[in-house]
């Protein structure tokens, strides 16, 4: 995995730790690269969950990217806020959701919001809130092609029906298809190439099916980050690519797949804070400083310390054991590397970013709440 230390190390003295820190320029060569696997914005929809924070946000939208994905409301009112003329809010609306899906639209005239589906119960529920609202709603399809998460079997009869439906219920535009394939994790590349191979040619069937039932699909979003490569090589241009952690990339996508051109762009700032035994060493790096939903050992790298073990993590410490313990000293910095990024960022309220070795800002994580004003 490609790192630098994002701090000067006098720099990095003054920063209380537990810290989260951003590279500027890994997040902008990040863009720039994303931009060129895309073939440019047009085809580019990236999922802001991974870092929540407005000012990135901005970055995108002046790259020219102006389609975005979110899974929350508080995401999809940050991404207005940047400047996205078009949002899909990839997630169910149930409940008070569909209220706030027409206050959204209220709010940001200036927003296309599309949401998602794969219920007819739902279907009936947005139509009546969009008659009651006096608006419309775009939606899409939400596809299962294997994660079982979400979703509706394309190869289900009952699937061409539900966009039927989709299609003639009033306040309702049906715009296309959702193809999330998150179950995708082969590390060998030939492999997870042909696994989206075969997702495209069922969701092309489907595509087949409706078209004879009188129906085109002019809008596909397809893939997350890690086939994100093999479907911008997919010549159609219903193709939407809806990327996420790449723009700050992450340990675990380093290690799942290594062919990823992508610079580690978010840190987390530690020290080392207690040397209890003659081979470990305490870091404030605990549960609500790094995500815990990995395994124990597997949830940040500490590139500098490459052959320790960790041991132990509770709330606000991490144990390692380590052949460097007497190199280290109690108040030394150490970098890390989260396993998971995504789960990370929203455990602070703000990251401080860093070019050049240098602070130049402090960018507030805006939708890390599931709720901003709407």
């Amino acid at each position: 995995m490609r790192w630098s230390p994002p701090l000067a190390p006098a720099v990095a003295e003054a920063i209380p730790s537990p810290a989260l820190i951003i590279d500027l320029g890994a997040v902008r060569e990040n863009l720039d690269h994303m931009l060129a696997v895309s073939g440019g914005p047009q085809r580019l929809r990236p999922h802001c969950k991974t870092h929540k924070m407005l000012e990135l946000s901005k970055l995108e939208v002046a790259q020219g990217i102006r389609r975005h994905k979110a899974a929350t409301f508080a995401e999809a009112e940050m991404l207005a806020r940047a400047g996205a003329t078009d949002v899909l809010l990839a997630y169910p609306l149930v409940g008070p959701n569909l209220r706030r899906a027409a206050e959204f639209r209220h709010r940001f005239p200036g927003t296309k919001l599309t949401v998602l589906a794969d219920d007819a119960l739902t279907l009936d529920a947005m139509s009546e809130m969009t008659s009651t609202a006096g608006m419309t709603l775009d939606v899409l399809l939400d596809l299962n092609v294997g994660m079982n998460r979400t979703g509706i079997d394309p190869r289900l009869p009952e699937a061409v029906g539900l966009y039927q439906k989709l299609k003639a219920l009033p306040g309702l535009n049906a715009n296309g298809l959702h193809v999330y394939d998150g179950h995708l994790h082969q590390t060998n590349l030939e492999e997870r190439a042909a696994s989206v191979k075969q997702v495209w040619e069922m969701v092309q069937q489907f595509r087949e099916r409706l078209h004879a039932a009188g129906i085109e699909v002019g809008q596909i979003v397809c893939g997350g980050t890690g086939t994100f490569d093999l479907w911008s090589q997919v010549d159609d241009p219903a193709i939407e690519l809806s990327p996420g952690t790449c723009v700050l990339h992450d340990w675990g996508y380093a290690l799942k797949f290594p062919e990823m051109n992508y610079r580690a762009a978010a840190f987390v700032l530690s020290r080392v804070i207690s040397r209890p035994t003659a081979d470990r060493l305490t870091l404030d790096l605990g549960h609500k400083a790094v995500s815990p939903d990995q395994a124990m050992g597997q949830r940040v790298w500490l590139p500098e310390l490459i052959d320790s073990k960790q041991v132990l993590q509770s709330e606000e410490h991490l144990v390692i054991e380590s052949h460097d313990r007497d190199r280290m000293s109690v108040g030394d910095v150490v970098w890390g590397i989260p396993r998971h990024v995504c789960t990370t960022v929203p455990l602070y309220p703000y990251a401080i970013v860093a070019q050049g070795g240098e602070v130049v800002d402090r960018w507030e994580i805006s939708a890390r709440n599931r709720q901003w004003t709407i």
